[in-house]
């Protein structure tokens, strides 16, 4: 569970808590682990103590994230398994490299790379180019360098009438699809975080307070359609989020990318010429 602090709970209590937002019974997660329901009950009342690998059993079982399998072992008195590696520490030259060609492989077009809140982490020369036309200085993007806290954060330049959304023609459809996502972080991964974002963005003006009640019953979209106004262009596009294989490391777990796609040839032409000329 994401800024949770440790000690709080025990690990029972979290245990029950993962449990019940799963919508698993302990009969059901007892059968996943291969462990009897009452083994799971003794565990949650605290009359018995796990060992480290049932811990690891479970949390797999729960699909939790590497962040909370840390918690979880925290919370019964064990050291965490997975590390958390900034970015710009020296270990991780290799992912950096390799981010940034992936960013570069989508040239002339633009890409991004950004962390499990939303926080712009890294941008290709495609998406700086445009973003360049939108965004104020203050808010420029060198283009594939790591960026500094404070991040961008995209959701917030999503709803903010300061930011991207005066620009987006289809801004409602848009605006729904990422709701949908981070309701779905909040309520499948009890992230207390991204549940702050979500306040704060329903906050905006303009914003619908029928939005305030969660949809999470359609599935998640693969594919985000976006279309931008930028004077007299019109930019037709459809944007994929990808996430990285199955890292050990918290930092790259949490890491996604997305990549922003020409939906039509008037599309394609216009963003070639934008960045002619950028």
């Amino acid at each position: 569970m994401h800024d949770v602090e440790i000690g709080i709970s025990t690990f029972g209590t979290l245990l029950r808590r993962w449990r019940e937002t799963r919508r698993m019974s302990q009969l059901e997660l007892g059968l996943e682990a291969t462990v009897s329901a009452r083994h799971i009950s003794f565990i949650e009342t605290g009359r018995s103590k796990p060992s480290r690998e049932m811990i690891v059993s479970l949390a797999n079982v729960l699909d939790l994230a590497l962040r909370d399998r840390n918690e979880m072992l925290l919370s019964a008195g064990f050291a965490p398994i997975y590390r958390e590696t900034s970015l710009n520490d020296p270990q991780m030259a290799q992912v950096r490299q390799a981010l940034e060609l992936i960013l570069k492989r989508q040239e002339p077009f633009g890409a991004i790379v950004f962390d499990l809140h939303w926080n712009l982490i890294m941008a290709n020369e495609g998406y700086c180019a445009i973003a360049a036309l939108i965004l104020d200085q203050e808010n420029k993007i060198t283009p594939y360098a790591i960026m500094s806290p404070p991040q961008i954060n995209l959701i917030k330049l999503l709803f903010d009438p300061q930011g991207w959304r005066p620009f987006i023609v289809n801004w409602e459809e848009v605006a729904k699809i990422m709701l949908k996502r981070l309701y779905r972080q909040t309520l499948w991964e009890q992230d207390l975080a991204a549940q702050q974002l979500l306040e704060t963005v329903l906050r905006y003006p303009g914003v619908s307070s029928k939005w305030r009640e969660p949809n999470t019953n359609s599935s998640q979209e693969l594919v985000i359609p976006l279309v931008l106004s930028l004077g007299d262009y019109q930019l037709s596009l459809f944007s994929t989020i990808a996430s990285l294989g199955s890292p050990q490391d918290i930092t790259l777990q949490e890491l996604h990318i997305e990549a922003f796609h020409p939906a039509n040839k008037e599309t394609e032409e216009i963003v070639h010429s934008l960045i002619t000329h950028s």
